[in-house]
């Protein structure tokens, strides 16, 4: 009989602002990985119907609940009953060079096999938010750990940061969105430069010098800060990055090994 292989979990955070393409850079990154990746969409985490500002980091996200899922993850390799809404929206289709895809792919598949070969089986798991990274100075910490419990948990940091005039415009196409709990959410008017932008740059304040084009803070010399272009070549330039981002840091260690 084979020994049993060791379980070793990797939980990778992917933020940045709405309409940034986190969302649609983890499904390419689920895809490329061999063995498949479970994605936590923090958006699910919103605490409607009540909710009067969906981009506010202090209130936009239930905070108890969504550590909740993460502590689950990070004990177990996995989460209780969550229900997502992510497939009743419009799904935004942004292809990556087959060419890239297929390079990156192979390198994911390789070093998954390496870990096979030594006895380890790697669990994945991609958590996606707007406010991914603002727990860290979350108003409700009762102690340092607290403070920094959903970002300590990300075993690998990445973030997308696109310009002001991108995310409006892409914001404002996207108009309608539909609720988890039934019916559907309109931006009013001047919505994204009087809500979205001001709660992305609170979100953001402690982690850039300047949140829109300045360098990270030295604090955050860990997270991997991607600013891709537009259409296709912006997202295979992201994606291939941050496939090589996760391959290194998995060769440095990142991860913790789990009860199977």
């Amino acid at each position: 009989m084979s020994a049993q292989l060791k379980k070793r979990l990797v939980i990778i955070g992917i933020g940045g602002a709405s309409c940034s393409g986190k969302t649609l850079l983890a499904k390419h990154i689920r895809r490329a990985l061999p063995a498949g990746a479970s994605i936590i969409h923090q958006d699910d985490f919103c605490p409607y119907p009540d909710l009067q500002d969906w981009d506010d980091p202090e209130t936009c996200i239930m905070w108890p609940e969504f550590r909740s899922i993460i502590d689950q993850i990070r004990e177990k390799g996995q989460h209780g009953a969550h229900a997502s809404h992510d497939h009743l929206n419009k799904q935004v289709e942004v292809g990556i060079r087959e060419d890239v895809f297929s390079r990156c792919a192979e390198k994911l598949v390789s070093y998954v096999r390496k870990q096979r070969e030594q006895g380890i089986e790697l669990v994945w798991f991609i958590v996606d938010g707007f406010v991914l990274y603002w727990d860290q100075v979350s108003q409700w910490a009762w102690n340092i750990a607290e403070l920094q419990y959903v970002v300590n948990n990300l075993d690998i940091k990445i973030f997308l940061r696109v310009p002001y005039d991108v995310l409006k415009a892409r914001r404002e196409e996207r108009q309608v969105y539909v609720l988890q709990h039934g019916g559907v959410w309109v931006d009013p008017p001047n919505y994204f430069e009087k809500i979205v932008w001001p709660g992305y740059v609170k979100a953001h304040d402690h982690v850039f010098e300047r949140v829109k084009d300045g360098p990270l803070k030295k604090e955050w010399d860990s997270l991997h800060l991607l600013e891709p272009g537009e259409g296709e070549e912006g997202m295979t330039s992201a994606f291939e990055q941050a496939c090589d981002a996760i391959i290194q840091q998995c060769e440095d260690g990142a991860g913790t090994f789990i009860s199977a």
